[in-house]
């Protein structure tokens, strides 16, 4: 989105860069969910930073939805500072993937499956609130990923397609051909309409499962 709106490049978006005003700001007490972060996850290098600012938000009484691809340095250090903000904390760990080969490929600084599995157990047997963005989805394996991951879930997993996929990866600087039969081959399974035809039908009935509107749109259609 930075890109798109000009505020970075494709070179330097990855440099993270602190706001300091945003630090001392006062936050006020919103109507509904505030979501956090907005701009960038949860990294090591920043972490104070970002501890700081979601303090300030939980003090003034908002709820907040944490949605991150998690580093366990940082999820720790989350659930050990704010215990008595328990019920005002959900997690929503981004993992599409139970294969950290994949993982690398589509996301290549961010943790691998087995340390966001971590995140996730510990989060929830530290009594947290937490759910799953399986979305985009990365990996035609889906039932592996759900039963790997229900354990620890309290709230929902969501699953979706990726949005403007070629797109992106242009816009980011990845424009070379391995990427674009990389992009092919993920659109080609994941727009079947047998395979999400076979995924609703599966999971339909499952609490936990919720389908974003990439989905959704794919099940009206195929429903008609």
């Amino acid at each position: 989105m930075g890109i798109r709106y000009k505020r970075n490049t494709a070179d330097n978006w990855k440099n993270e860069v602190v706001r300091d005003k945003d630090l001392t700001k006062s936050i006020p007490k919103y109507k509904g969910t505030v979501m956090f972060p907005s701009s960038h996850d949860i990294t090591p290098e920043h972490l104070t930073e970002g501890i700081t600012v979601l303090g300030n938000i939980l003090k003034s009484g908002n709820f907040v939805l944490v949605v991150s691809k998690p580093h366990f340095e940082c999820i720790q250090r989350i659930c050990e500072t704010f215990t008595d903000y328990k019920d005002k904390i959900l997690f929503r760990f981004t993992i599409g993937s139970t294969d950290s080969n994949i993982l690398k490929y589509w996301e290549t600084n961010a943790p691998s499956y087995e340390e966001r599995l971590e995140c996730l157990k510990l989060a929830y047997r530290m009594g947290y609130q937490t759910s799953i963005s399986s979305e985009p989805l990365l990996d035609r394996n889906v039932d592996d990923l759900i039963n790997r991951l229900s354990p620890y879930v309290t709230d929902t997993i969501w699953i979706g397609k990726p949005n403007k996929l070629s797109y992106r990866t242009r816009l980011n600087g990845y424009g070379d051909t391995e990427t674009e039969e990389r992009c092919y081959e993920l659109l080609e399974w994941i727009n079947d309409p047998e395979f999400i035809m076979g995924l609703y039908l599966r999971y339909k009935d499952n609490p936990l499962i919720r389908w974003k509107d990439s989905i959704n749109r794919d099940i009206q259609k195929i429903n008609k």
